[in-house]
């Protein structure tokens, strides 16, 4: 990451070979998250002690070194001396072993010295670059510090039920029976207690659950399909949405994605649940490629974005962002519905979705749109939190991690086309 590769990538990358055995891959993961999560703090430590910047290699073995140092309860000298001994076994990392011993021991011997000195810096107070900082504290002055709070920390493991096999009650006793505590967070979103592999959960293999956060879940009901409609899924990979629409209702699907790699995780995902759709690998708003000329009584624009609203569980995200990513990504979904428009039939409905809480990724879109299209029409959208309750409007939907309100951060707007 600190070389710029995405964490997935990276991980991909570094376990291609099978070196490392599971449980070796599983801490690699959680040093590197705790790392990323924490990587203002950890560079503006590193730039106190290092004479010079080290290489990327280098550099990111010091800072995930120096992240399980800052913990107090961590035994200090094991760490240098795991850290030395693993770039004494690498090759490439061998001529870095001094570098590292000497500056992990100084930061031991000034640990608090040195953490008092960068105090001070809103980078590596909140973890985010100065730039995302700023954009939340002039577009969410009431809450842009629990929003940053709130990314660094670890996001649940959420599950949708598959109300088609179970309902949620069933499935919650099921996740007892297996040891698996969990609470209700939507009307088919169930968090558990501690995330766990896929193979655990009971009944993931025959479809009666998914993994997908209670906020993305929003999407396919606030669609508001009808049985025998033709529904697109526009951005559909890697299908988690597609899914959904298919467990609500019986309708007309297709799903459409530019990655044929990424477009084959949606055929698996709807063979598990044991749903289908059409699926086209192709420019959703390239009409002309795939279009049938049919209309579409419902769209579902999942767009790409900065992504963030997803930084607690892509914590990468933030430190790979430019400033100008959310008003570049805006002006793309933008055009990606204006292109779909002439496909959604008139009095039929499109939802524009994104997970980012920035304005130029969301309401300044729809506003746009509204401008351009003079057929187009916004829709007020409500949701009923934990199927219970009075049903609340929704629009800009904040990151939070309330007992019944854990979900990520997303902006929905729904539009109709005027006859």
């Amino acid at each position: 990451m600190v070389a710029g590769t995405r964490l997935p990538v990276a991980f991909e990358t570094a376990f291609d070979d099978d070196s490392l055995p599971p449980a070796s891959r599983v801490a690699a993961r959680a040093f590197a998250f705790q790392a990323t999560r924490d990587l203002g703090r950890l560079q503006a430590l590193a730039s106190r002690l290092n004479e010079r910047p080290p290489t990327p290699a280098v550099a990111a073995l010091q800072l995930v070194a120096l992240s399980q140092l800052i913990e107090p309860s961590r035994a200090p000298a094991i760490i240098v001396d795991q850290t030395v001994a693993a770039a004494k076994g690498d090759s490439p990392l061998r001529g870095a072993a001094p570098f590292l011993n000497a500056t992990l021991r100084r930061f031991g011997r000034e640990r608090d010295t040195l953490l008092a000195l960068v105090g001070d810096d809103q980078v590596a107070r909140w973890n985010h670059p100065a730039w995302w900082i700023e954009r939340l504290q002039a577009e969410q002055p009431a809450h842009w510090a629990a929003i940053l709070a709130i990314d660094n920390q670890t996001a649940p493991m959420t599950l949708r039920v598959n109300r088609r096999r179970i309902d949620v009650d069933g499935y919650r006793g099921l996740l007892r029976e297996a040891g698996l505590g969990s609470r209700q967070l939507g009307p088919v979103a169930v968090a558990i207690d501690e995330p766990v592999d896929v193979d655990r959960l009971p009944g993931f293999r025959d479809g009666l659950c998914s993994v997908q956060d209670s906020g993305s879940q929003m999407a396919a009901p606030l669609l508001d399909v009808r049985p025998g409609q033709r529904v697109l899924d526009a951005c559909a990979a890697p299908g988690g949405k597609t899914g959904h629409l298919a467990e609500l209702v019986d309708c007309r699907l297709t799903a459409v994605d530019v990655d044929p790699v990424r477009l084959g995780r949606v055929g698996d995902t709807l063979e598990r649940i044991g749903a289908q759709a059409d699926l086209v690998a192709a420019d959703a708003g390239a009409l002309d490629q795939w279009w049938d000329g049919e209309p579409f009584d419902r769209i579902l624009v999942d767009a790409p974005c900065s992504a963030s609203g997803i930084v607690r569980r892509h914590p990468d995200v933030r430190w790979l962002r430019r400033r100008s990513d959310p008003a570049t990504f805006g002006g793309q979904q933008l055009q990606l519905i204006e292109a779909l428009w002439p496909a959604l039939k008139p009095g039929g409905k499109l939802l524009f979705a994104t997970c980012s809480i920035f304005r130029s990724e969301g309401a300044e879109v729809v506003e746009r749109l509204l401008t351009s299209t003079k057929n187009a029409r916004r829709l007020a959208i409500e949701w009923q939190w934990s199927g219970q309750g009075d049903a609340e409007p929704v629009a800009l939907l904040l990151p939070t991690a309330e007992p019944e309100r854990d979900h990520d951060g997303f902006f929905y707007g729904l539009l109709t086309k005027l006859p």
